[in-house]
């Protein structure tokens, strides 16, 4: 088995709660639905990992497609950012993309590789307490503000949270975000 501090594994799985990283957007920083420019750049979560973890990246893009209607535009654009979309489909009350994901990380516990997951979501807690295992490299795709309290105590074990916007740089424009900002990352001219 591969370090957790040095990696080693052939892969980064990149496994993307697109709702709920859209929903966060949405509700809780912009007050409002997202404008196509204010959109995360998907494709930039892929280039990420691929640096930061220095091998490939396999993107899992989980839609909730219970309506029946697959957003088939959006579908082409995830496939040729290379990403593999899972639309998932379920029962009334089912959170199909949580249990999907769930399932998925629950998967890549018996394989090798590292996975950044992209959610501010706590159901996840249980899957990504078990990837930390000392073999791989595991961390959250996050706006920091938002993620959930209790993975806070992951960080301990190796968990790294990663800011989509001042981490990744996955937006094109700066975000209207209220937040603490460690003073050697402090840049007046984005105030004025």
């Amino acid at each position: 088995m591969t370090s957790a501090t040095t990696g080693g594994s052939s892969t980064t799985y990149v496994v993307v709660d697109g709702e709920n990283i859209d929903a966060t957007l949405g509700a809780s920083i912009l007050e409002g639905r997202p404008a196509p420019e204010q959109r995360p750049r998907w494709e930039r979560l892929l280039d990420f990992a691929r640096t930061t973890h220095q091998q490939p990246a396999k993107g899992l893009f989980f839609l909730n497609a219970t309506s029946g209607y697959l957003p088939m535009s959006f579908v082409q654009a995830l496939l040729a950012l290379g990403y593999q979309p899972i639309p998932l489909s379920g029962g009334p009350g089912e959170k199909v993309v949580d249990i999907g994901i769930q399932r998925t990380l629950e998967a890549l516990a018996g394989r090798e590789g590292d996975v950044l997951l992209a959610s501010h979501d706590g159901d996840f807690l249980p899957q990504i307490d078990a990837l930390l295992d000392g073999t791989r490299r595991v961390g959250l795709f996050a706006f920091r503000e938002f993620v959930n309290n209790q993975y806070a105590a992951l960080s301990e074990r190796g968990l790294r949270v990663y800011d989509l916007e001042d981490d990744v740089r996955a937006f094109n424009v700066v975000l209207p975000r209220v937040r603490i900002i460690p003073l050697a990352d402090f840049d007046p001219l984005r105030y004025l």
